[in-house]
């Protein structure tokens, strides 16, 4: 049987590494990324380049889509340049967080398209260093014929977890977990903060926590990582953080559930961007709990 050819449109720190796996399993790919050096790392790599989301589309008979907001995903599916008017597609996959609303909506556009693509809604979770590994937890929700085509192509990319069979349902389950991921990270920051301020040494109420009931991923790997060492480079903006906590907030609000732990992370994640820059890596929010509390966490010499 044929490989279908694929087509990437997004090629950034995500979009880039699964991109570069998908053409090392063998695959064809047209990519295409308004960042010319990112068009032309992965053509050095067997890629060929494509000049715009409706080129990709003319050429791929599946095109994935890594990108960094509900509105630029609408434009590469939508827009007057965009994947609806490909004469060769037939399967649209969003890797990105677009969460529900944006995604039903592109989905259902795409079906009644005068040529119909099918939608298959598939965020992504695990990061950059998943997206290299091959390790990532893809959350894939469309009809279920796509997503067995789909099937073998984002096994190279990490786990499947099938989430529902309409569009927008993947996501409802991703921004979730990127919203509890951000409360964990503010309470274990307020922790660490309470327990420096205490003198107790945080590397030991780390490894204290990691073994007791308050475990957590936060705990367990962005502290230690990112934290504890200064570095504030887990590789995800505080931008990209507080928009994801909005989309969850915003589904929350339409489906009439109150979300009272987490509008108060995403009140963290505004004053974290307020504070550092949008571009700053969300880990830097331990930095306004150590200036309202006057200390810093470190690790205590032994």
């Amino acid at each position: 049987m044929t490989k279908p050819v694929l087509g990437f449109v997004g090629l950034g720190r995500m979009g880039t590494p699964m991109t570069a796996r998908l053409l090392a399993a063998g695959h064809a790919v047209v990519v295409f990324d308004p960042v010319a050096s990112a068009v032309q790392a992965l053509v050095a790599k067997g890629a060929s380049a494509a000049a715009s989301p409706r080129a990709v589309a003319d050429a791929a008979d599946i095109v994935f889509a890594s990108l960094p907001t509900p509105d630029v995903v609408r434009k590469v599916a939508l827009g007057d340049d965009g994947v609806v008017h490909g004469a060769r597609t037939r399967i649209f996959v969003d890797l990105s967080t677009t969460g529900p609303r944006v995604s039903a909506q592109v989905g259902e556009a795409l079906a009644q398209a005068q040529r119909p693509i099918v939608m298959v809604d598939c965020p992504v979770s695990g990061g950059v260093a998943g997206a290299e590994k091959g390790t990532l937890t893809m959350m894939v929700a469309g009809p279920s014929d796509a997503a067995s085509e789909l099937e073998p192509l984002l096994e190279q990319l990490g786990r499947i977890y099938v989430c529902g069979d309409t569009p927008g349902q993947a996501q409802m389950v991703k921004v979730a977990n990127n919203l509890m991921s951000v409360a964990c990270m503010a309470v274990s920051c307020e922790m660490l903060v309470l327990g420096a301020r205490a003198g107790v040494d945080p590397k030991v109420m780390m490894e204290v926590i990691n073994i007791s009931s308050g475990r957590n991923g936060a705990m367990q790997d962005k502290v230690p990582k990112h934290i504890l060492p200064r570095t504030f480079d887990f590789g995800f903006s505080t931008a990209l953080s507080h928009k994801d906590a909005g989309l969850c907030l915003d589904e929350a609000e339409r489906l009439g559930v109150p979300l009272i732990m987490g509008s108060a992370a995403r009140q963290i994640l505004t004053l974290t961007k307020a504070e550092f820059g949008p571009d700053a890596d969300f880990t830097n929010m331990i930095r306004l709990f150590e200036h309202w509390a006057g200390v810093e966490v470190k690790t205590v010499p032994r």
